[in-house]
């Protein structure tokens, strides 16, 4: 299996609703890396930041883990201490080249794939927990119980890692960072086409939240202290402490 340049949305029509399927995951790297700005950055500080938090004999979990970029950040930094990895992600096509890159990446820590839903998978003995990017993609009402299972899997002073697009409560702004992002995305090469595609799969499929949204919801699940480590326009990575 091969990457490819992501040009899913170059034709005029009706884009449908955005999965993840074979035809995403096949262009997948080339598509997050032109999309998030600030990427490479996160899932770099990623391990670094579950390497400060894991603590032997416990689970690092990543949750939507897509093609496993986060899990090998993490795997990379966190060894020799003796960990296992998990990733969970509802995509098989995701899944089956997830376990293709683990492979060749030869992680020194044992490694569980697990294709299910990240609302119903259990989760147990967690030191670390990443979410890059997914919590965005699960509903409303179940946002709130899914955060609250992950911190009854922790013990205090564990982690979550939580990346998100998201919205900036004042609406001058808001409109402001959405021109900044898509100027970004024009930078990559998107064209006007491309981008307006795009955005019209993911409505009401990526529905994303204010930063106060999210802390207040964190506080709410039982973290007792959250912050905001990274932002570039609308997209900001959180670290929530258990």
């Amino acid at each position: 299996m091969t990457d490819s340049r992501d040009t899913l949305f170059d034709t005029l029509g009706d884009p449908g609703l955005f999965t993840f399927n074979d035809d995403v995951a096949g262009v997948f790297p080339d598509m997050i890396r032109r999309s998030v700005p600030g990427y490479s950055t996160v899932i770099a500080m990623t391990g670094i930041l579950a390497a400060r938090h894991a603590r032997p004999h416990t689970r690092i979990y990543d949750l939507g883990c897509s093609l496993g970029a986060s899990l090998m950040a993490a795997g990379k930094h966190v060894a020799p201490l003796p960990c296992e990895l998990v990733g969970v992600d509802n995509s098989s096509a995701m899944i089956t080249r997830c376990r293709a890159a683990l492979d060749a990446a030869g992680l020194a820590l044992p490694t569980t794939l697990i294709e299910g839903d990240i609302c119903d998978v259990p989760i147990d003995n967690a030191s670390v927990v990443i979410m890059n990017y997914t919590l965005q993609f699960v509903p409303l009402d179940a946002r709130t119980a899914l955060l609250r299972r992950i911190r009854e899997a922790m013990n205090p002073g564990d982690a979550l890692i939580l990346s998100e697009k998201i919205e900036l409560t004042e609406p001058a702004m808001n409109d402001l960072m959405i021109d900044h992002y898509h100027d970004f995305k024009r930078a990559q090469g998107y064209s006007d086409l491309e981008v307006a595609q795009k955005r019209q799969a993911l409505e009401n499929v990526l529905i994303p939240e204010s930063r106060e949204i999210h802390r207040e919801r964190l506080a709410h699940a039982g973290f007792s202290h959250s912050d905001v480590w990274f932002q570039c326009f609308n997209f900001a990575s959180l670290i929530a402490i258990a």
